[in-house]
C-alpha cells in the first residue's frame, strides 16, 4: 500500500472508532473534507500520523470532543446568501400565510444565525407568532451558542449588510440588544424558536414540517447519505411544503426529484408535490 492507501484506512478506522465509542456517523461523509480537517487536528495537536489520533479519540473524552468539533460545520452568517433570503421573503412567505400554523426546521443550524435570519423574516411578515422554528445540529457546543444567541459586533457590521440586502424593512438592530463586546438576539425571537440535538446522519423524522431549511451541509455527503437525508426530509415535509438547500447542492439528480418541484431554481428552494 502507498501513504495515500494508507492514510484511507487509517481514516476508515478513526471513523469507525467515533461512531462505536462516541455515537457519531462521519462514515459517509465527504472523504475529502474529512482529511483536510484532521490533517490540520494533527497540526494543532502535534501528532505524525491519524493513527495516533485515533488512539487519543478512543482513549481521551477531550480529543474526541477536539475532533468531533473540527468535523462540524459550523461556518455560517446572518442572512448568508442574501438573494436566497429576498427570494424567500417574494416567493415563500406569501404561500406560508394561508397556514394557521406552521413549522420550520432548519437543520444542521451551526451556530443559528441563519435561524435567526428566519424568525426576523417571519416577524417583518407577520408570520412569526403562527410559527415554531426549530433548529437542530448534533454539534452541542455550537448548538448552546445558537441559544445564546450571541454574536460578535465585527459580525454585525456584515450581517447588517447582509439584511440590508436581502430586503430588510427596518435596521437589524431592532433585533439585537448591545452586550459588552456584543449583541444578543431579542428574546421575542428566541420565544418560537427551539434548539435541539440531531443528528442527520443518524436520526429519524424530526416531526412533519412546512418549512425544512438545511443549507451548505450536503455537500459534505457523500452521494449514499445525501440521498438517506433527502428521503429524510421528503417525509417530514407536508404537501406543500418547501425544501430549501444550499447554492452547491440540488435535487435534481437525486431519485427524489419527481417529489419536488423548483419554486426558485437558482436560489434551490423547491415544493413538495402531493
Amino acid at each position: 500500500m502507498n501513504e495515500q492507501e494508507i492514510e484511507a484506512l487509517e481514516i476508515r478506522f478513526l471513523l469507525e472508532v467515533l461512531h462505536l465509542r462516541h455515537g457519531y456517523d462521519f462514515r459517509n461523509y465527504s472523504k475529502d473534507s474529512i482529511r483536510r480537517r484532521l490533517r490540520r487536528r494533527l497540526k494543532l495537536d502535534g501528532l505524525d500520523s491519524i493513527s495516533q489520533l485515533q488512539h487519543h479519540v478512543l482513549h481521551d473524552v477531550d480529543v474526541a470532543e477536539n475532533v468531533l468539533r473540527d468535523l462540524s460545520i459550523t461556518v455560517t452568517e446572518m442572512f448568508r446568501d442574501p438573494a436566497f433570503y429576498l427570494a424567500i421573503r417574494k416567493t415563500v412567505l406569501p404561500q406560508l400565510t394561508r397556514y394557521p400554523h406552521f413549522k420550520v426546521w432548519h437543520a444542521g443550524c451551526a451556530t443559528g444565525e441563519e435561524a435567526y435570519s428566519m424568525a426576523i423574516m417571519l416577524a417583518e411578515a407577520a408570520l412569526l407568532d403562527r410559527c415554531h422554528i426549530y433548529a437542530t445540529d448534533f454539534n452541542n457546543v455550537a448548538l448552546n451558542r445558537a441559544k445564546e444567541g450571541i454574536i460578535s459586533l465585527t459580525q454585525m457590521r456584515i450581517n447588517s449588510a447582509n439584511y440590508q440586502a436581502a430586503g430588510g424593512t427596518g435596521s437589524l438592530s431592532d433585533y439585537v440588544h448591545a452586550n459588552y463586546d456584543g449583541a444578543v438576539m431579542d428574546r421575542a425571537l428566541k420565544r418560537t424558536m427551539v434548539f435541539a440535538h440531531h443528528n442527520l446522519a443518524t436520526d429519524t423524522l424530526f416531526g412533519e414540517m412546512q418549512m425544512i431549511v438545511c443549507r451548505n451541509v450536503l455537500i459534505y455527503f457523500d452521494t449514499d447519505l445525501q440521498e438517506k437525508v433527502l428521503t429524510l426530509f421528503a417525509e417530514s415535509l407536508s404537501d406543500g411544503g418547501f425544501l430549501c438547500l444550499g447554492s452547491h447542492e440540488t435535487l435534481m439528480l437525486s431519485r427524489l426529484a419527481k417529489r419536488f418541484e423548483p419554486v426558485v431554481a437558482d436560489q434551490r428552494i423547491y415544493q413538495k408535490v402531493a
